[in-house]
């Protein structure tokens, strides 16, 4: 038993001991557990067409399926860090499981959108509590430099898992049913469960006690006002009074949360922990990375389907080379992190980001497979060190008691990150586009009344033409301009997003390798 003050970290696995506590099999354990989050955050996308339509559902309740997901998940992620700390990682992990394969049973024999939109809030919490403690499992079970092999491993999982989401989800819409989107997660979570009972081994802190409550209200007000403020800005204005109040509310929140974590005897999110500069700045970058990638990438669905005219099914085949790339590329990233370190290897992957933002830039209105695949598969080797070296510089940076909060700050930066960058580059893009249409209507914009206007930029945010009752002479001249436009804001969107790589490039010169502890090693914590 470790003495007090300290904590020993326990091996992660027996040679002579069989599955139980294998190191790879817990991370393919925690990985198929993931993979559910990351589907789920992808391929309902691809379905909302179809649940509209069956469920009557309007645009603000379709778009409420993707919002109340990604809010519960933001909000929740670093308290449900903090309680797989508390009550162990394994025990929140296999909650976290039960609980997002429950729900989505539950979804899949909804009849109202109502219903469905509160069952993925549901969803969001549990998928919650697994991400982070799967972070924390990781780390217990790879010591020393085994964890980069891991996280490379894990990257590619993940990496494919997500980019698989649009061509699963296609597959599935199209050919059996919307609610097969969510059936899928049945027989997987069920296999994480019973993987999850018998391999992975408990991980948590000894020392803590309770639950800083006060902490958990505080910190959970302030994320939900910034993350519902990022969602709504779009169509309330970032100017409006009720962005501001949001943002405003945010703030006032964070620091009361800020002054009370230094008064707490066991504080919610130590801030102690950003007393090392790799954790801090490797938060920010987090944030940045998911600005640039989510940002950008939330508009070539729109591209691939409203204005090249693909089908869901076909636009996933497109991010084929992406996901192909990411499976490669992550485990190399893996390997380069534990040779050169995270800070040549982490600069190294955002320049070449950047470059394929850049090459994205320039796709044109007829992109062939080639076209776009070239820029996806430069991305997937650009991307894939960034996301191997954060859970080194975030998690491995801290002392092993803290694993699971750093685990939940680093899935919060990017889901905040990833909310910026979709909300910031979509204004940019809408701007754009604004002022790009009337050009290329030509004359026929002077006819066109305000109130019409604003629907066809509107609609032309989304890559679509809305043609119907026009003569094809007419027709074909708003077509053209819409998809021109569109075309001009999605190519301004990814030259931000490429300016923003470049940035964050220069910050992870600024990181450094995390201290990752050695078997049985005692590990001090003050």
């Amino acid at each position: 038993m470790a003495e007090a003050g300290t904590m020993t970290a326990k091996t992660p696995s027996d040679p002579e001991g069989g599955a139980k506590g294998s190191p790879w099999l817990t991370l393919l354990a925690v990985s198929l557990g993931v993979i559910m989050v990351m589907l789920d955050g992808t391929v309902v996308g691809i379905a909302n067409p179809v649940i509209g339509a069956e469920l009557k559902a309007t645009l603000s309740d379709l778009q409420w399926v993707t919002s109340g997901y990604l809010l519960a998940l933001a909000v929740f992620l670093i308290t449900a860090g903090k309680l797989g700390d508390l009550f162990g990682h394994k025990r929140i992990f296999l909650i976290g499981v039960a609980g997002f394969t429950l729900t989505s049973l539950a979804i899949g024999f909804t009849t109202s959108i109502t219903q469905l939109i509160i069952l993925r809030v549901l969803q969001g919490l549990f998928g919650a509590l697994l991400q982070p403690a799967a972070l924390a499992l990781l780390r217990n079970a790879f010591p020393g430099p085994k964890l980069n092999q891991a996280m490379g491993a894990w990257g590619g999982i993940i990496g494919l898992s997500s980019a698989a989401g649009p061509i699963v989800g296609g597959l599935l819409v199209e050919n059996v049913s919307w609610q097969s989107v969510f059936f899928i997660n049945v027989p997987v979570g069920i296999i994480a469960l019973i993987m999850g009972v018998l391999i992975i081994n408990e991980s948590k802190t000894q020392l803590l006690s309770k639950v800083d409550w006060l902490g958990v209200v505080l910190l959970s007000g302030a994320m939900f006002s910034l993350v519902w403020s990022i969602i709504k800005a779009p169509e309330w204005g970032w100017g409006d009074t009720k962005t501001v109040g949001f943002l405003a509310a945010f703030a006032v929140l964070t620091a009361l949360f800020i002054f009370w974590q230094t008064k707490a005897r066991q504080p919610l999110v130590p801030l102690s922990i950003f007393k090392n500069p790799s954790v801090a700045i490797g938060t920010v970058l987090m944030m940045m990375v998911a600005f640039a990638m989510f940002g950008a990438m939330f508009f070539l669905g729109f591209f691939f389907q409203g204005v090249h005219g693909l089908t869901p099914l076909e636009a996933g085949v497109r991010m084929l080379p992406m996901s192909a790339g990411m499976i490669i590329a992550s485990p190399l990233a893996g390997i380069a992190i534990g040779r050169l370190g995270p800070k040549i290897t982490m600069a190294a992957g955002l320049v070449i980001t950047a470059l394929a933002m850049f090459l994205m830039s320039r796709l044109g209105i007829e992109a062939s497979f080639v076209d776009s695949g070239i820029p996806f598969l430069v991305l997937a080797f650009g991307l894939s060190p960034v996301f191997v070296g954060a859970t080194e510089i975030i998690v491995g940076n801290v002392e092993p008691q803290y694993a699971g909060v750093a685990g939940g700050v680093q899935q919060s930066a990017m889901q905040i990150g990833g909310a910026l960058g979709t909300a910031i580059l979509g204004a940019v893009m809408a701007g754009e586009i604004a002022s790009r249409l009337p050009g290329y209507l030509g004359p026929a914009a002077q006819a066109i009344p305000p109130a019409q206007m604003s629907q066809l930029e509107q609609a032309a945010a989304f890559g679509v033409a809305p043609t119907q009752g026009l003569t094809a002479q007419a027709a074909q001249v708003i077509t053209d301009a819409v998809h021109n436009s569109f075309m001009d804001g999605m190519h301004l969107a990814f030259l931000v997003s490429t300016g923003v790589a470049i940035l964050t490039a220069l910050l992870a010169l600024f990181v450094k390798r995390g201290a990752t502890p050695t078997e049985g090693a005692p590990i001090h914590v003050g």
